[in-house]
C-alpha cells in the first residue's frame, strides 16, 4: 500500500462494525418474540395506508422504534474495526465471529489469503467461543495473530477445542495461528493502529484496549467492574478513555444491580459509563455487553434513560456525549 500523508489519515473515516454485542451467553430470539415484533408492527399499522412496497419500508423505517422494527442481537463480543487495507482488525471473538467469517467469505473467497489480528479482552467463553466456528481459520494461507495480556491464551483455545467439547482439535485448522503476548501501557503496533491495553477489574483480569491512528482513538473497554466510591479525573481509566472519539463500554447492569446484588460480578452499568464519559471528554459513547436477560424492548428502555440522564448532568461547560446502544450489525463512522 501506498504511504498516506498525515492530513489525510487525520480526515479519512474510520469503519467499526459490530458482530457480537451481548455478555455471558448468545441470547438469539425465540417464537414468541419475534410473534410478539410482529404483532406490535401490525397493531401500528392499522388505520394507515401501506398499499405499496415504499409505503410499507418507509412505516418500518420511520415509525416503529428499533425494538420492534429490529433487534439488539443475541451474538458475544466481537467488533471489526476496517483498517482500509488488506489486514482485518478485530477486538474478541465471541459467536459474532462466526458472522463475520461468513462475511469474508462472501465478499472474498477463500483463495486469497488473509491476516487477521485479534485483540483479546480475556479468555472467558462468551469472549472466545465462536473461533471454533471461524471458518477462515480452516483455510491455509491465512494468518491469525491473537494478541492479549494473559499467559494462557494459547492454553484457552485449545482446550474448548479438546475431547469431548469439539469434534475438530486446535491443531487441525489450516491456517497459521500465533499468540501474541503484550504489557499493559506498551504501545504496539497492527494493521496501521497504535494499540494500549490497560488492566481492568475482573475475574483472572480483562484487558482494554485503545486503537489510534490519524489523531482518531477508539477504546474497547469491556468486562470491567469500577468499584470505586468516587468518580474524579484521578481515575486512572479517565486518562485511558481521554478524549476517545469512540468509547465501547461493557454497561451491562443498572446501577442498582451493580451495586447490590450484582457487585463483584466484573460489570459495570450505563450511568458509570455517562460519567467516565464526560469526564473524559469522550465524543461518543457506545452501550455494549449488553445482558443476556434484557429483551430488545429494555435494552431500548435502558438507552433513552441513559441519553436523559447525560443531558441532566452534562457539566457547565457544554460538552456533549453522543451515545448509542450496539446491536449486531452496527456500524459507525470515527
Amino acid at each position: 500500500m501506498p504511504l498516506e500523508s498525515v492530513g489525510s489519515r487525520r480526515s479519512k473515516q474510520i469503519p467499526v462494525r459490530f458482530w457480537g454485542t451481548r455478555g455471558s451467553v448468545s441470547a438469539p430470539l425465540g417464537h414468541s418474540a419475534v410473534r410478539a415484533k410482529i404483532r406490535d408492527a401490525l397493531i401500528a399499522a392499522r388505520g394507515r395506508d401501506l398499499s405499496t412496497v415504499e409505503a410499507i419500508d418507509g412505516f418500518i423505517d420511520d415509525e416503529l422504534p428499533f425494538s420492534v422494527k429490529g433487534t439488539f442481537g443475541g451474538n458475544t463480543s466481537c467488533i471489526e474495526i476496517a483498517t482500509g487495507g488488506d489486514e482485518y482488525l478485530l477486538c474478541d471473538l465471541g459467536t459474532g465471529l462466526r458472522e463475520f467469517g461468513n462475511h469474508i467469505l462472501a465478499h472474498h473467497g477463500p483463495t486469497e489469503p488473509r491476516c487477521f489480528n485479534v485483540f483479546l479482552s480475556h479468555p472467558h467463553w462468551d469472549h472466545i467461543e465462536g473461533f471454533p466456528f471461524f471458518a477462515p481459520a480452516y483455510i491455509p494461507g491465512n494468518r491469525i495473530r491473537i494478541h492479549g495480556c494473559h499467559k494462557n491464551l494459547r492454553e484457552a483455545l485449545l482446550g474448548q477445542q479438546a475431547v469431548p467439547y469439539f469434534p475438530v482439535p486446535f491443531e487441525f485448522l489450516h491456517a497459521a495461528v500465533e499468540f501474541v503476548e503484550m504489557e499493559p501501557g506498551v504501545e504496539y503496533r497492527a494493521a496501521g493502529f497504535k494499540v494500549t491495553a490497560f488492566q481492568q477489574s475482573h475475574s483472572g483480569d480483562s484487558y482494554g484496549y485503545r486503537f489510534s491512528r490519524g489523531g482518531k482513538s477508539i477504546v474497547y473497554s469491556t468486562d470491567c467492574e469500577h468499584n470505586v466510591p468516587i468518580l474524579d479525573a484521578s481515575y486512572p481509566f479517565v486518562q485511558f478513555f481521554r478524549n476517545a472519539d469512540l468509547l465501547i463500554f461493557d454497561a451491562m447492569y443498572s446501577l442498582a444491580d451493580a451495586v447490590t446484588i450484582k457487585e463483584d460480578w466484573g460489570h459495570s452499568s450505563n450511568i458509570v459509563a455517562v460519567e467516565l464519559a464526560q469526564l473524559a471528554r469522550v465524543r461518543r459513547l457506545v452501550l455494549f455487553h449488553h445482558e443476556p436477560a434484557c429483551d430488545d424492548a429494555r435494552i431500548e428502555q435502558v438507552l433513552g434513560e441513559t441519553i436523559r440522564y447525560e443531558e441532566i448532568s452534562r457539566d457547565g461547560q457544554g460538552h456533549k456525549v453522543d451515545i448509542v446502544s450496539a446491536y449486531d450489525g452496527l456500524e459507525l463512522a470515527v
